[in-house]
């Protein structure tokens, strides 16, 4: 049983509650977004795996999940990317909190204060973790921000909603 970190709305943390729960109550809670771009502009996108329990299939940022109970967000950051795809050394910066909330088709909730973490990343992504991660892919940003332009119904949610906060923050990836 996997137990995250639930917060207020100013992002303190007020306890630790199962994963699931969580997401069946639409508790607010936080959670990370891991953005990984190479020297050539591009994006590593994941496809999300078809058994995931909401937005199975769906495209989205390299990695996202939650902070558990002992542990920074950053060490949660950096956990998830080695046990999704495999990146055992990655440097990563935050660049950003956004906050969203949204309902699926399957009566679970994402209520989130989302921190978004930057990482360069160069090398191709081979091994990853097929319970969570259908497929994976690099591609260039200007590319990716026509695809969800003209097929928003590929990404996730929340990827959507952080895509629209990089370009109002004017966040460059390669500075």
């Amino acid at each position: 049983m996997e137990k995250i970190a639930v917060v207020n709305d100013r992002d303190e943390i007020v306890g630790y509650e199962e994963k699931m729960f969580v997401h069946e109550k639409g508790i607010l809670h936080r959670a990370f977004s891991v953005l990984i771009v190479n020297s050539k502009k591009e994006m590593l996108l994941q496809r999300r795996s078809l058994i995931k329990y909401h937005s199975p299939g769906e495209w989205t940022n390299a990695c996202c999940s939650h902070q558990r109970e002992n542990e920074s967000i950053l060490e949660a950051a950096k956990r998830r990317i080695f046990e999704e795809l495999g990146i055992k050394r990655i440097e990563l910066k935050e660049s950003f909190v956004f906050q969203y909330k949204c309902h699926f088709s399957n009566g679970l909730w994402e209520n989130e204060i989302d921190h978004v973490y930057i990482g360069r990343y160069e090398d191709y992504m081979e091994e990853f973790d097929e319970e969570e991660v259908e497929e994976v892919k690099w591609i260039e940003i200007e590319a990716l921000k026509t695809w969800i332009k003209d097929r928003p119904e590929d990404f996730t949610y929340w990827f959507k909603v952080l895509m629209k906060e990089v370009e109002q923050r004017e966040i460059t990836f390669l500075s």
